[in-house]
């Protein structure tokens, strides 16, 4: 660590972040030779289970950070990644700390969901000279989690939405996991409908893949995290951002019921961070009421 600081600097703080699922994060204060300070960023892996993709996930993040500054999308710049463990005690990744921060409330979300559709806009417009790998989708009909209580028949026919092939697709440069817990927003106290987005964050899942899919995953977070209503709405915000979407309603229906279905295993892990950031009435269960509710909406379309 201390052989990426400058002469003289030296950590005099540390702080954990909240909200990661996979890594820990932690801001670190270094106290600079001017007696002033900067910050900045360490994810580690320690997780034994997470430990095993470290690689993957870190090197996809330092391609991504290493491409994305100069393109107009706020991303924190690379300043030194350990793939292996071999300089540090765990797999690491060590990066500037952006200003801002995540905005889970409901207050001011009609301003930020078309500035998240609007950044989505241009982190697709990206062309990388070397293409991340492509995307990777790892829940099955088998695998989905119905919630209790939702009706069985509705659930049914999501599932066998996915049982069908993936659509064709034109690709496009993929966040992934792009949704409100990464990304980062100025937010004046007095003035709600002023935001601005600082930054995007968490780039270790970057794929190359249908654009449908990105605007899926954060379609499935809003509707958790807001209510179905918002999820349905943000593919409406992303194309009228500019975006362009999958030509078929069949095949938009295909991404959107995938990734609802993805959060059906993930309800527990994803609403744990919402309630430590200050949404405590998210518990399980009223999260797994919303994705019920978000899913029957969509599946409604097809009438």
């Amino acid at each position: 660590m201390n052989r990426h600081l400058e002469v003289g600097e030296r950590i005099i703080r540390t702080e954990a972040l909240h909200g990661g699922i996979t890594a820990e994060m932690r801001r670190l204060t270094i106290g600079t030779r001017g007696a002033g300070t900067r910050d900045l960023v360490l994810r580690t892996y320690v997780n034994p289970f997470y430990v095993e993709h470290a690689e993957d996930g870190l090197s996809r993040e330092a391609g991504a950070l290493t491409l994305l500054p100069g393109t107009g999308v706020p991303a924190p710049e690379l300043v030194a990644v350990d793939l292996t463990a071999a300089h540090c005690e765990y797999p690491s990744l060590l990066m500037t700390h952006l200003a801002g921060r995540t905005v889970l409330d409901d207050e001011g979300l009609e301003t930020r969901v078309p500035l998240l559709a609007r950044q989505l806009v241009a982190i697709h417009a990206l062309r990388p000279a070397e293409r991340p790998r492509k995307y990777v989708t790892l829940t099955t009909a088998d695998t989905v989690v119905t919630p209790k209580g939702a009706d069985a028949t509705v659930w049914a026919a999501a599932i066998d939405v996915i049982r069908k092939p993936a659509p064709p697709y034109e690709g496009r440069f993929l966040h992934r996991d792009f949704q409100p817990g990464n990304v980062l927003f100025d937010v004046p106290p007095s003035r709600p409908a002023g935001a601005r987005i600082t930054g995007v964050v968490d780039w270790a899942s970057t794929s190359w893949g249908p654009a449908d899919l990105d605007v899926a995953h954060c379609s499935v977070n809003l509707a958790l995290l807001h209510g179905p209503e918002w999820g349905l709405r943000f593919p409406e915000a992303y194309e009228e951002a500019g975006g362009v979407l999958a030509a078929a309603a069949s095949e938009r229906l295909y991404w959107l019921v995938r990734d609802g279905m993805a959060a059906s295993e993930e309800v527990q892990s994803v609403s744990r961070p919402w309630r430590e950031a200050g949404r405590t009435e998210l518990t399980t269960r009223a999260v797994e009421e919303r994705l019920d509710a978000y899913v029957t909406a969509l599946m409604g379309t097809l009438g």
